[in-house]
């Protein structure tokens, strides 16, 4: 499975918004997620533009691998992400799921946490998932993204860009909120 993806920053959250709510999406309660990013022992993720992260939203905890991006505009790369069951809360999970990944030789890289408003909604015949995030450390974002197999790629990416356009995003930021706050210092 892909994740095809584009990314802007907002300077107007209530234009966005109202927006969404013309195109009769639904914003849903504001979630904390905590990502815990890992630099493999053996293979520099930064020059192989993968990523490993594990996520914390409350008591849940995923583990999840991201490809290489395989185009020059989007960020569409393929995604395995695996639920963890909880061991405990949230926290003692990510934890002791941390204590597994350095043992093996994984390094923690940084921790990206954030404020997430999502909304889902029919775009041209197909799901997509807009995410309105407030990044410790960078600002306001959204997201915009489907999923899609290796025969739809090319069509969600175009729903991806139009879906974009509809809600007067320009000039996608194609870099990782790990790779900006790496940048930012």
């Amino acid at each position: 499975m892909y994740e095809v993806e584009l990314k802007f920053r907002v300077a107007d959250l209530a234009a966005l918004e109202s927006r969404l709510a013309a195109l009769g999406a639904t914003l849903q309660p504001p979630v904390v997620q905590v990502d815990r990013y890992f630099a493999h022992p053996a293979r520099d993720f930064a020059a192989t533009d993968e990523a490993l992260r594990l996520r914390q939203v409350g008591d849940d905890v995923a583990i999840t691998w991201k490809g290489p991006r395989i185009d020059a505009t989007t960020k569409t790369r393929r995604e395995i992400e695996l639920d963890v069951a909880a061991l405990g809360p949230g926290a003692a999970t990510t934890a002791q799921w941390t204590e597994l990944l350095e043992a093996l030789g994984f390094r923690r890289v940084r921790e990206v946490a954030k404020r997430r408003r999502t909304a889902t909604l029919d775009w041209q015949g197909a799901p997509a998932e807009v995410a309105i995030d407030r990044v410790s450390g960078l600002g306001d974002f959204v997201e915009i993204e489907t999923q899609a197999d290796a025969e739809t790629l090319d069509a969600a990416r175009e729903r991806v860009e139009a879906l974009a356009r509809a809600l007067g995003c320009r000039a996608p930021e194609r870099r990782s909120y790990l790779e900006l706050l790496l940048a930012s210092g």
